[in-house]
Formats: C-alpha cells, sequence, structure tokens
C-alpha cells in the first residue's frame, strides 16, 4: 500500500524543474519588488525608445523647414538615446543574474529541498569532506551575492529609467520650444540664408541688380549666379542679363535643381510687370513678355547654350 509519501506521488523530474523555476520567479518578484518577463503587463514601449523614434522625425522635419542642422535637438536626442540603452544593458546584466538564482534554487528543489551544499557535505567519502565543504560554501556565498546583485541591478535600472525619462522629457520640451520659434527662425534664416557665388556684377543697371537680388533673396541660393560679360554684344554685354545656374561645367541638373529652375522661371514670369522683365530663357525655351507664351528655340548643341542648367533673364 502506498503512503502520502510514497515517491510515486512524486512530480516527474522535469515538473519539479518547472515548478521550482515559477516558484523561484515568483519568488524573486515577491522579495525584491519587481516583475518576471512571464508575469509583466505587456506594455508598447517600455523603455520610451519608440517615443525617441517618434522625436528624431520631429527633428528631422523641423531641421528641413529650418534649412539647417539643429545641433540642441541633436545632442539632446543622444542623451536620449544613451540613457535607453544603460537601462537595456542593466535589463540584460539582471535577467542573466535573475535566470542563474532561479537555477541554483531549482537544483535546491530537485535535490528533495535539501541545499547543494548540504548534499555536499553528504558525501560518504570522508577523504572529500574537506574540499566538500569548500565548495558548500563557495556555493552558499555565491547564491546569496547573486540575489545581491539583483537588488543592486534593480535599484540601478530604477534610476537609469528615472534618468532616461527625464533626458526624453528634456527633448520634447526643447522640440516644443523649437517648433514655437519656427517662425522667427525662418525669418533670420531668409535673411541671413547662405550666398549665391556672383560673377560679373560691374556695369549691371539698377534693375537687373534688383532683379538679380530678389530672386537669389527668393529663391537662392543658386550654383552661380553670372551677370556681365564685357564685350558680349547682347544683354550680358550691357548688364541686362543673369545666369542663375543650376548645375556647374556644363553639367546636366540634378531633378531637384532642374524643378527649382522651374520655379525661377515661374516666378520670374509672374513678377516680368513689376520688376521690368524682358524675357526669361530655360530648358531651350523662351518666354518673351512682348509675346507671352514659351517657345521652342533651336539646338544649339550643348547644355549650357540649350539653357538647361540655368535660367537667363534680361531686363528692359
Amino acid at each position: 500500500m502506498e503512503t502520502p509519501h510514497s515517491t510515486t506521488d512524486r512530480p516527474s523530474k522535469g515538473r519539479r524543474r518547472a515548478i521550482a523555476l515559477a516558484a523561484t520567479a515568483g519568488l524573486l518578484s515577491l522579495t525584491l519588488g519587481t516583475t518576471t518577463s512571464a508575469a509583466a503587463p505587456q506594455v508598447a514601449d517600455p523603455d520610451g525608445s519608440s517615443k525617441v523614434e517618434k522625436l528624431t522625425k520631429e527633428i528631422k522635419s523641423l531641421e528641413k523647414s529650418y534649412g539647417g542642422n539643429l545641433e540642441q535637438l541633436r545632442d539632446a536626442r543622444l542623451d536620449a538615446k544613451n540613457a535607453l540603452e544603460k537601462v537595456r544593458d542593466l535589463r540584460a546584466d539582471l535577467n542573466r543574474a535573475r535566470a542563474l538564482v532561479a537555477e541554483m534554487a531549482a537544483s535546491q528543489y530537485m535535490n528533495n529541498g535539501m541545499d547543494p551544499s548540504v548534499q555536499v557535505l553528504g558525501e560518504e567519502d570522508p577523504s572529500n569532506l574537506l574540499d566538500s565543504a569548500t565548495l558548500a560554501s563557495h556555493v552558499t556565498q555565491n547564491q546569496a551575492a547573486r540575489v545581491k546583485q539583483i537588488q543592486s541591478l534593480v535599484t540601478r535600472q530604477d534610476q537609469a529609467r528615472t534618468e532616461a525619462q527625464t533626458k526624453i522629457k528634456k527633448l520634447e520640451g526643447d522640440i516644443k520650444e523649437t517648433s514655437q520659434r519656427k517662425e522667427q527662425v525662418k525669418k533670420l534664416l531668409k535673411k541671413y540664408k547662405p550666398e549665391s557665388p556672383m560673377v560679373g556684377n560691374g556695369g549691371m543697371t539698377s534693375r537687373m541688380v534688383k532683379v538679380r537680388d530678389e530672386i537669389e533673396a527668393e529663391l537662392g541660393p543658386f550654383i552661380t549666379i553670372g551677370c556681365t560679360r564685357p564685350g558680349d554684344p547682347q544683354d550680358h554685354g550691357s548688364g541686362r542679363a543673369c545666369d542663375f545656374m543650376e548645375s556647374s561645367a556644363g553639367n546636366m541638373p540634378s531633378a531637384a535643381r532642374m524643378a527649382h529652375g522651374d520655379q525661377v522661371a515661374a516666378y520670374a514670369i509672374k513678377h516680368a510687370d513689376r520688376l521690368g522683365i524682358k524675357y526669361v530663357i530655360w530648358r531651350q525655351r523662351i518666354y518673351d513678355m512682348r509675346s507671352p507664351g514659351w517657345k521652342t528655340m533651336s539646338n544649339r548643341g550643348s547644355i549650357t547654350q540649350n539653357h538647361m542648367d540655368h535660367n537667363h533673364i534680361s531686363v528692359f
């Protein structure tokens, strides 16, 4: 007849191991005031990584509208990312330490509840007693040290998480403040934006100077703006024309620069009456204000001569 303590009532070795690991995880949770990964609630963004990614996109959007890198925001984002890395590293250390202590406790349970150190001391061979005692002491001390390490890691991880949240909050504040100054900064950037290299500035008429300066202010900078060319029999020679270059060395402009050239031509045509513009040549076409509408020009043999890389604007 089987007794309540019969070995047939004991769980299998594998079952005991699973029970021990689960029980130890729960014990660590209660003892250290933390939750295990299995019992932890599902959080969409536990460490703030998604929020930092969202803020990074906002920075890029601001940089695009501001026309340059916002170094202060980049530094704040780097601080936040470094703080999150610290949180993740500490979490990995914590998980490894918890796993090791759980293994130790599971081993104890699987040995009929006997601490591994006690079991070692039960060696039948007396000659092994000294070594066994040393090992037992080491196992006990090691387990205690690991538990203490977990307690330290939990504290450090909480501190790191708080630090990361503070840095993310600061980044959010910096972005908000920068966004509120957007219009003011845009005006400054427009006023002090990079200038186009100028060629042939002498001998220009006051009207051509006004056209050049306005188009430069509204749509610049350009690769180069070339105006007066002494000896030219046309408007460049008389100081009444400028070339607004979209590329250099006779190369075709990029798609973005071609689109920019289209904007320049459209702007010149729209404001021709106010500015006194006579005609615009762009992409082997001419728009003469005295006979409105784009008209195709003959092939002159090169990208530059066909005005594929620049707007030529002449004034009366």
